[in-house]
């Protein structure tokens, strides 16, 4: 079975291990060497994973990966929370965190740039709007984004701990 074939069989795997513990399945990567794979699973929900449920999936995922034993070597299972700054993968995700600070690099450059940093306005269509820090207004092609990741406003967070 192929690397990315691995990926997409852990990922079923993990999605419904997640629907059935309540979770939100975030992402799932397959990474290291073929002999001595790791195999991250990220999850989430509304008010933070706590160490238990990233336990009760593991062991579910783990329990099933154990039985259908289609990767072929031993690996090392993680499952954990997607952190703070958490990666963006799918388009329900750049409608969920609209308003929020984000980090975009693309595949190609537009507008001769490709890394972009800025509050992230939406999704629509195809399209990523992202006001830019020092571009303004970006719209990137959905399928050229290489990676993005929500971004800590520490300004915002330290206004949030002083009203408290």
């Amino acid at each position: 079975m192929g690397a990315g074939s691995v990926e997409e069989h852990v990922r079923a795997i993990a999605e419904q291990v997640a629907i059935d513990h309540g979770v939100e399945l975030v992402h799932v990567e397959v990474a290291g060497p073929d002999n001595k794979p790791i195999v991250r699973v990220f999850i989430d929900k509304p008010n933070g994973v706590t160490h238990e449920d990233c336990s009760e999936v593991s062991f579910h995922v783990g329990t099933v990966l154990d039985v259908e034993d289609f990767i072929h070597a031993s690996y090392t299972l993680e499952v954990s929370s997607p952190g703070l700054e958490r990666g963006l993968y799918k388009r329900d995700d750049y409608e969920r965190f609209a308003g929020n600070l984000v980090k975009i690099k693309t595949r190609n450059p537009i507008g001769g740039q490709r890394n972009f940093r800025g509050r992230l306005l939406g999704i629509a269509g195809d399209d990523v709007a992202i006001e830019d820090r020092t571009s303004g207004r970006v719209i990137i092609p959905f399928d050229s984004v290489s990676k993005a990741n929500l971004e800590m406003d520490f300004e915002q967070e330290l206004r949030r701990a002083k009203a408290n």
